[in-house]
């Protein structure tokens, strides 16, 4: 049974990009290298020079959003676009005005802006210097970098994200912006890594505060939730222990301010050697979050292996099929909406602090039909299911939950750099290869999504 009648009125609907992965643009204007700009491409793929030229574009999409009856969009601001090096001294001011021109016409446009500040792509000139996060001079520059933006955009920009799906630290290469070095066990490298993020966003966080006391900020994570492939207690334990490894213990961090005995230990037990100062300690006591953030896609279902604590605990062989969930075309990720809505049960009753929606969606393989349309019913399927279970967690478990963001509203490239996994309700017409003309092209869903948000989703037919 419900108990409560609807969402509130403040709720908010929106969608979700990075900057590299939808701006392009990337040697224009004075912006600087990113890691992405040199980024090794998958044989088939594309770069993320182009993308879908959003930088040339952005009034004709917010205008889309804006249609749609969006609220919210999260975007990112590309630092090696504002500090095209990295530091402060190579501040550029097109890179500026862009992102000014951006967030004024969102506003004008009704729609509130929530701004990442940091989605993996760190100036090149900071990895190759200093390794990325490896290095805790990295801290400084990225704070140096967030002490511009929030005094620059002071008044207009209300919410803001750290890092984009922060728990991604502690387990992928690509989001450190850096190697490992000859030697060095992987995973500690990440682990090393993961903790200065950590200290970074404390002290961005405590910034942000002092500069202007109306932010509202969070942490955020991308949330895997798993199930034990059967009931023999190995499998319940490896589910339980993934889940805070990969997910609570980035929240726990956000919240309690402090290294859980469980991932103390873990380090201790497999000899990893991460630098945590005492005033590291104290910086993370002082973290204070408005609403926890995550991304979520689908669920998880593993049997217990024995991890090799040599490697890269990611991608190591302890996946299975669920065989009472589907699972999408692209890569067969399970789809499952109640683990959306256990996911904000068990987050909330856990914290109890606000949650925030920032990522969730389908991806298809999709291009016009012979009428210059695409029908994508199966889109229109997956958010109607996920958004009901979200519902139901809101107004039937009471789970505050101030909104619901899609990722990639107008298509945008993959973070692997392909274009036919698409998870937009406008299509973009250009595929990994050939730029076309990058025309906008609404789907079938967006009619369907424009809807939801006109009736603040009570009709989800």
């Amino acid at each position: 049974m419900r108990l409560l009648d609807k969402l509130p009125n403040d709720f908010y609907w929106g969608g979700s990009t990075s900057s590299f992965q939808c701006e392009g643009a990337w040697n224009i204007d004075g912006k600087g290298l990113s890691v992405y700009d040199k980024k090794e491409i998958y044989p088939g793929a594309s770069d993320w020079k182009n993308a879908v030229d959003f930088y040339h574009h952005y009034k004709e999409d917010i205008d889309l959003l804006s249609e749609l009856g969006f609220n919210m969009y999260r975007l990112q601001f590309s630092w090696s676009r504002i500090f095209p090096d990295g530091t402060r001294t190579s501040l550029n001011e097109k890179g500026v005005q862009f992102y000014d021109n951006v967030i004024n016409y969102m506003l004008e446009k009704g729609i509130e802006p929530m701004v990442c500040l940091y989605h993996f792509d760190m100036p090149l000139a900071l990895a190759e210097k200093y390794n990325g996060w490896a290095s805790r001079e990295v801290i400084d520059l990225f704070v140096d970098y967030v002490d511009f933006v929030i005094n620059h955009f002071k008044g207009r920009i209300k919410y803001y994200i750290t890092f984009n799906e922060q728990n991604l630290f502690l387990w992928k290469i690509k989001v450190c912006g850096g190697q490992v070095p000859e030697g060095q066990n992987p995973q500690e490298f990440l682990f090393q890594g993961a903790h200065n993020s950590y200290i970074a966003h404390a002290r961005c966080v405590q910034l942000m505060k002092a500069i202007d006391p109306n932010i509202q900020v969070g942490g955020m994570v991308a949330y895997n939730s798993f199930y034990p492939a059967t009931s023999d207690p190995k499998d319940v334990k490896f589910a339980q222990d993934l889940e805070y490894m990969y997910d609570l213990f980035t929240f726990d961090i956000f919240v309690k301010g402090e290294y859980s005995h469980f991932m103390l230990n873990y380090f201790k037990k497999n000899g990893y050697k991460i630098e945590i100062t005492e005033e590291d300690k104290k910086l993370l006591k002082n973290i204070k979050n408005d609403f926890l953030a995550f991304s979520y896609y689908a669920s998880r279902t593993v049997k217990y292996i024995d991890i090799d604590t040599n490697k890269f605990f990611f991608g190591q062989n302890y996946l299975v099929k669920n065989p009472y969930l589907e699972t999408t075309e692209v890569w067969n990720w399970d789809i499952d909406p109640l683990g959306l809505r256990m996911i904000m049960d068990k987050v909330y009753n856990r914290y109890n602090i606000p949650l925030f929606i920032l990522e969730n969606g389908i991806g298809l393989v999709e291009e016009l039909d012979e009428n210059g349309e695409v029908h994508d019913t199966k889109r229109i399927e997956y958010h109607r299911s996920h958004i009901n279970a979200m519902k139901d967690a809101i107004l039937e478990d009471e789970i505050p939950c101030k909104g619901y963001l899609t990722w990639g509203p107008i298509d945008i490239l993959s973070s692997n750099g392909e274009m036919k996994k698409r998870y937009g309700f406008v299509f973009v017409n250009r595929d990994e290869n050939d730029l076309r003309d990058m025309r906008r092209v609404k789907k079938e869903s967006f009619e369907w999504m424009k809807n939801v948000c006109k009736t603040n989703g009570e009709d989800l037919r």
